[in-house]
């Protein structure tokens, strides 16, 4: 089992943090570079174009039509967004330990009603009144993977709307993001784009979520939005677009493309292949790593300690929450699963 692409990277240590930030195609960083040294020269490109290209590419791999999807650069944000548009008093509902991006937002408000339970019990703690269930469909602590379709069918019994954070899913776990009212993600991670790059998609009912930080970039016309206030909003979820980090997006409109041509579904394949071939080799280790069956992301618990000196010797990895966190990516190979079991028994 090789990596699935090629020359387009050539990492100089054994990199199994994914999870943390993805490595940056060649084409990508080609791009990028040639972008900024055009602008240095005082030749800048049309990079919008590029925003715009990043977003359909976006669109095909999650899914669902161009129109409904927003380009910004954080969750954060994102997840403020819908905060801000909720009732006070409206009951979001929210897994405990949750990535702090899709959490914290709504605990600013100060007036909704947050509800943390155990990510297993997500689904069935959907109530009447719960307006909100905010989850990431990939844990990024640990690599347990949410139950969407049972959290999304409990939402949809009792009238809530859902949010999920695709940041540690999207680009090795096949996603249809029409399934949910709304999705977030970072690029920078498994989508191997720069920092600087986020997704958000809508539902077609998004008249209740006010656009707060509309600026020109969402006008219908962005160059005739540039003064006072803008007269037409745009039309599709383009209204919700942060004004672009523009040499990113060059090169996501690469990285994108290359997670295109190579398709989520194998990607997948190969990267819980790698995965499952860690945890085997934990096991004859008399070690347990925290139950993720299906993840790419692989987290033993009491190993966290040990990240710095494997980072010595090569070997990237991340401690999360006292775990030693490995993430497996179309980048890796056995060989590299095999060089950090090898460092962990050594």
């Amino acid at each position: 089992m090789e990596n699935l692409a090629g020359a387009e990277f050539a990492p100089e240590t054994t990199y199994l943090n994914t999870a943390s930030s993805g490595l940056i195609p060649a084409r990508a960083v080609a791009a990028m570079r040639d972008a900024v040294a055009g602008a240095a020269a005082g030749r800048p490109a049309d990079m919008f174009a590029d925003v715009e290209a990043a977003r359909a590419s976006y669109a095909r791999i999650t899914s669902v039509p161009v129109d409904r999807v927003a380009a910004g650069g954080s969750v954060a944000v994102y997840t403020g967004l819908i905060a801000t548009s909720l009732p006070s008093g409206a009951e979001v509902l929210v897994a405990e330990g949750d990535f702090s991006s899709i959490v914290n937002p709504f605990h600013m408000r100060g007036d909704l009603k947050v509800r943390a339970v155990p990510l297993e019990g997500l689904a069935g703690a959907v109530r009447p009144g719960t307006a909100l269930v905010a989850v990431s469909a990939v844990q990024s602590a640990d690599g347990r993977i949410a139950a969407l379709d049972g959290i999304a069918e409990a939402a949809r019994a009792h009238g809530a709307r859902t949010l999920v954070d695709v940041s540690q899913a999207a680009g090795w776990f096949p996603f249809d993001a029409s399934a949910y009212d709304f999705t977030v993600t970072v690029g920078f991670k498994w989508l191997l784009c720069p920092r600087g790059v986020a997704f958000l998609t809508v539902p077609e009912d998004t008249g209740w979520v006010t656009p707060v930080f509309a600026g020109w970039v969402a006008g219908e016309r962005p160059w005739d939005a540039c003064y006072g206030p803008i007269e037409e909003l745009a039309h599709s979820a383009r209204r919700f677009d942060e004004s672009p980090a523009l040499f990113s997006y060059v090169a996501a409109r690469h990285s994108l493309a290359l997670v295109e041509e190579i398709g989520a579904g194998r990607v997948h394949l190969h990267d819980v292949a790698l995965a499952d071939r860690f945890r085997e080799g934990l096991a004859r280790m008399g070690r347990e790593p925290v139950p993720a069956s299906g993840s790419a992301i692989v987290s033993v618990p009491g190993l966290g300690h040990r990240q710095e000196e494997l980072g010595r010797a090569g070997v990237q990895l991340s401690d999360r929450a006292g775990n030693l966190r490995a993430a497996f990516h179309l980048y890796n190979t056995p060989t590299d699963v095999d060089r950090l079991l090898d460092a962990l028994s050594g």
